[in-house]
């Protein structure tokens, strides 16, 4: 019989976020940023897995999960970058962890704030790839004018229960793998999410904040930005990611400097939900060597 998930974490606003937190304890800390139509609930297990490692902390983006809109309407990488520096000045120096859209703006808050940022853990990090691919593409038309309000309306049409099964589906390497729990969990948020009048306009204007990444040039570019982070990196990789194309996480193996890249065979987009045991046995593998002042061994 399959074990009964942990209910999520307690949150509590920090600032302009809200922020899940594992009990205090361990003495270093650690901040998780979701992707795209994501939230703090994407890290539930795998911070459980790593509360006796690290005291976690994993913030709603602006406009996201249970945080308001932002006042400026600012939902670009770079204003969710500043959110969560915002939270990694509170908490000190951590370990940083993203995941898709997340992926991005960790990249460029460890390019920005080396200060503050102790390893840099990337779960299929949405850097730019202008290769169309069937994910990629469905954000690239919710971010055209118009089209991507009426394609959220459309949505809205929907059943509650098929949108979910049909993002889980995307998301997930398998479907049966889904506790029914969690599957629940996400029905009833998606259900409170349609109450909330930002919502909509929060998933289309970071859906363009991604596209608008995928064309900036110069030093601001992510791919730029990689090559400047300092910090420890893993790259973390399903094999069976329908949004992020697996040639992507070679491409980036070889941009940062300091990296270790994992390939999961049966994991999709989302490992830390699908797999969180054997991410986090990675992640204390790097956290383990950035104690002993060693850089991630190539592996």
């Amino acid at each position: 019989m399959v074990a009964e998930p942990i209910p999520h974490w307690p949150g509590r606003m920090i600032g302009s976020v809200h922020v899940r937190s594992t009990p205090e304890g361990p003495a270093e800390q650690a901040v998780f940023v979701h992707g795209l139509a994501g939230a703090a609930t994407n890290w539930t297990d795998l911070m459980d897995e790593l509360k006796d490692t690290v005291q976690g902390h994993a913030l709603d983006l602006p406009g996201a999960g249970f945080s308001p809109a932002p006042d400026d309407g600012d939902y670009s990488v770079p204003a969710h970058a500043r959110a969560v520096i915002g939270l990694l000045e509170r908490t000190g120096p951590a370990h940083v962890f993203g995941n898709s859209l997340g992926g991005a703006v960790a990249v460029r808050v460890a390019a920005s704030r080396p200060d503050l940022v102790r390893t840099l853990t990337l779960i299929s990090p949405a850097l730019p790839d202008l290769i169309p691919r069937y994910g990629p593409v469905r954000v690239a038309a919710a971010a055209v004018p118009k089209i991507g309000e009426w394609v959220t309306e459309h949505l809205r049409m929907l059943p509650v229960e098929q949108r979910i099964q049909a993002s889980f589906a995307m998301v997930w390497a398998n479907m049966e793998a889904v506790h029914p729990m969690r599957l629940k969990d996400a029905i009833e948020e998606q259900r409170r999410r349609d109450s909330l009048p930002h919502a909509g306009h929060a998933m289309v204007a970071s859906a363009r904040g991604i596209v608008a990444e995928y064309f900036r040039r110069g030093q601001d570019n992510l791919w730029r930005q990689a090559e400047k982070v300092e910090a420890p990196t893993l790259i973390i990789h399903g094999r069976h990611d329908r949004l992020v194309r697996p040639a992507m996480a070679r491409k980036a193996h070889r941009a940062f400097r300091h990296v270790r890249l994992v390939l999961l065979p049966t994991a999709g987009h989302v490992a830390m939900m699908e797999i969180p045991q054997v991410v986090a046995a990675e992640a204390r593998r790097l956290i383990g060597e950035t104690r002993l002042g060693n850089a991630p061994l190539p592996g």
